[in-house]
């Protein structure tokens, strides 16, 4: 490839190029056949855009507020684990790419970076991810969090056991010690069957969590909800996240914003999953390659990337904020099969 990116793809032919196998199969990889992670793109592809013509669409304002803050664009950097692995600065750099761009960061609590450097490195708004681990291990975490200034908890609920990564397991996929697990449990997990992430999952994550501990929602403790199918790397032959916004945006009945993440790789996808009800956009996959290919810079550049198609795309949709954007702006399969009938 040629010159500078001018999309996310080239961004990940540019990750490709510089990380070493074994680490570019752990980020890019899904479970198994892969047939969900496929499908986390392939179902955008089946939706079109009807845009609205002879609007006038001189200003365009992408800005929103998610979950009480203002933000740039409809945009949050996915907690996603090991960004060291991509680049020296791991979540760092992250960081820092996403405040550039006025956006807000996920950290994952098996980041490589711990979450006291993260939050000194820069004034990015921050949300710390945890998943349904042993609870002296949640609690500690947590604690940390509101000491350091996160201001929200994304809890990934879809972890009793991690999904199962072929190539991680061919590679024999050694993750690098996760900095907050320190003084909690090993850090040096290992495994003689492969991928050694499993064994860091057996230590910690409680497989009993369920519905008996919590009904969140009732409790009043949930703000928003996130529709993912875990970048599919969990349950292979879920739905793509994309195919399944609409029910659970209907479910809820606006009794908390719905948040997507999933497959993201486009403006227009941003604005498809905008157009089905989502609030906001996480993004994940494209983030760790811009941070392998160009660390911050990188980071910052995907993001603008993202950032400038869905500005186009909202002009050319005749959209001028992002609450313009509605259900009647697109077209499923499923609509565009009855219309031929």
């Amino acid at each position: 490839m040629a010159g500078e990116p001018v999309n996310v793809n080239e961004f990940e032919e540019l990750a490709r190029k510089v990380l070493p196998k074994i680490y570019y199969d752990f980020f890019s990889g899904g479970a198994e056949d892969q047939y969900t992670l496929k499908e986390n793109i392939e179902a955008f592809r089946r939706i079109t855009i009807r845009p609205r013509i002879l609007v006038d669409v001189s200003k365009i304002d992408m800005s929103t507020i998610i979950l009480g803050h203002r933000t740039s664009a409809p945009i949050i950097v996915a907690p996603t684990s090991s960004h060291q692995l991509a680049h020296p600065e791991g979540e760092v750099a992250t960081a820092r790419g996403a405040a550039a761009c006025n956006v807000i960061m996920g950290v994952a609590f098996t980041s490589t970076c711990t979450m006291e450097e993260v939050a000194s490195s820069c004034k990015a708004v921050r949300f710390i991810q945890t998943f349904a681990f042993k609870r002296e291990i949640t609690a500690n975490m947590v604690q940390r969090a509101e000491r350091n200034g996160f201001r929200a908890i994304i809890l990934t609920a879809d972890t009793p056991r991690l999904g199962r990564k072929e190539a991680d397991i061919k590679n024999k996929m050694i993750a690098p010690p996760f900095k907050n697990f320190e003084g909690l449990i090993s850090t040096e997990a290992v495994s003689d069957k492969g991928s050694n992430v499993e064994a860091y999952a057996a230590e910690t994550l409680d497989p009993s969590f369920c519905w008996k501990q919590t009904k969140a929602i009732e409790a009043g403790v949930v703000a928003g909800i996130i529709v993912s199918n875990h970048g599919a790397r969990q349950l292979d032959y879920t739905p793509a996240t994309i195919s399944v916004l609409e029910e659970v945006v209907h479910a809820v009945q606006g009794k908390v914003p719905v948040l997507f993440d999933g497959g993201i790789r486009r403006g227009t996808d941003i604005f498809k999953a905008l157009a089905l009800g989502a609030k906001a956009v996480l993004i994940g996959r494209p983030v760790i390659y811009g941070l392998a290919a160009k660390g911050e810079t990188g980071v910052k550049q995907v993001i603008d990337m993202l950032k400038n198609e869905l500005e186009q795309t909202m002009a050319l949709a005749g959209c001028c904020t992002v609450d313009d954007i509605t259900r009647s702006h697109v077209n499923t399969e499923t609509e565009r099969f009855l219309c031929r009938m």
